[in-house]
Parts: C-alpha cells; structure tokens; sequence
C-alpha cells in the first residue's frame, strides 16, 4: 500500500537531491528541491523519506478549495491593503470573556484586555504568516532559500500552537512542523 506524504515533507530523490514537498496533486507531488528546482513526481517515484508530514485526510475537498479561494482572496487584499477577508470565529467559551495578566510581584497591578481583542490580533499574525509565506515562495530567493525561510514559518506556526484553543474551527488553527509540535 502506498504512503502519501504530507506538505511540509522533506525528501531525498537519487538525482535530485534534497526537497520539500510543497503540493499534493491527486496523483503526484510537487516537490522543492535545493539544486534542481521544483518538480512534478508521480507518488510512486523512489524517495527517501527524511522527515514525514502526515497529509490531511482527503487530498481535495471543499474545504481544500474554499481555503485556495481564501488564500486568493487574502494575497489580493494584502496587495491592496486591505483587511483580512476571511472571518474567522473565536470558540463560543470565549466570547465576552477577559485576558487578566497578573504579574508575579505583589506591588504591580494585574492588566485585563477583553479575550476578542486578543483574539483578533492573533488572527492577524496568522494572516500576516500566510501572506509572508505567499511573498517567499513568489520571491526571486533561490530554492534552497526558500526552503530553509518555509521550514522558520512552519516552526513559528508551530510556537503559536498553544492559541488554537481559541479558535471555533480546527481548519482555522495554526498548524506547525508535527515533529516539533511533539516534543
């Protein structure tokens, strides 16, 4: 049975070398690699796996086209200056709820900012990601470039794990590089 490898995925190919699965297509992948560029392989084309990236569970759905459109959406708005498009809803447990901050000395008063403020900004991060993530992969870096600058923006997505409790819809989560998040 075959194993299909999830974005994020590094790779070694015997004539390409070292790379980064980028995209998953119904049948093969497209793979970043540091000398040769980005290439279209079939699933079953001999690779070492160096690092396995679990895919989602269906390759194409609905939802993976209304997240492409979203992300259309997004880079124009971001080339325009506009906000975000995308709404994203904040868990119900959450709402009209409050962050207190409390310091850990006794002469310092405790801060509070209502939870959707913070909220917002942190969807903001997560927006402000995908468009620096949009800009690389567009950019005239050489590959090897914008592999080792993709894998630093999926270790901060990572970091920021601990804030999806937040969010209402896990596909609105971030989601980081699977073997760090482990540990």
């Amino acid at each position: 049975m075959l194993t299909i490898l999830g974005i994020g995925s590094r790779v070694c190919h015997d004539e390409f070398g070292d790379g980064v699965v980028i995209n998953v297509k119904p049948t093969a992948y497209v793979i970043t690699f540091q000398k040769d560029g980005v290439k279209v392989l079939k699933f079953d084309t001999p690779l070492t796996v160096v690092e396995a990236i679990e895919p989602d569970s269906d390759l194409v759905s609905l939802l993976d086209v209304e997240q492409a459109m979203m992300r259309v959406l997004m880079r124009w708005s971001a080339q325009t200056g506009a906000e975000s498009m995308e709404t994203v809803p904040m868990g119900d447990k959450w709402k009209g709820g409050k962050l207190i901050l409390k310091p850990g000395r006794a002469d310092l008063a405790s801060k509070e900012m209502p939870i959707d403020g913070f909220f917002h900004k942190i969807v903001l991060i997560r927006d402000r990601l995908r468009v620096l993530e949009q800009r690389v992969n567009a950019s005239e870096l050489d590959d090897e470039q914008k592999i080792n600058i993709q894998q630093y923006i999926t270790k901060i997505y990572g970091s920021l794990t601990s804030f999806n409790l937040l969010f209402k819809h896990q596909h609105q989560q971030f989601v980081g590089d699977r073997a760090t998040a482990e540990v």
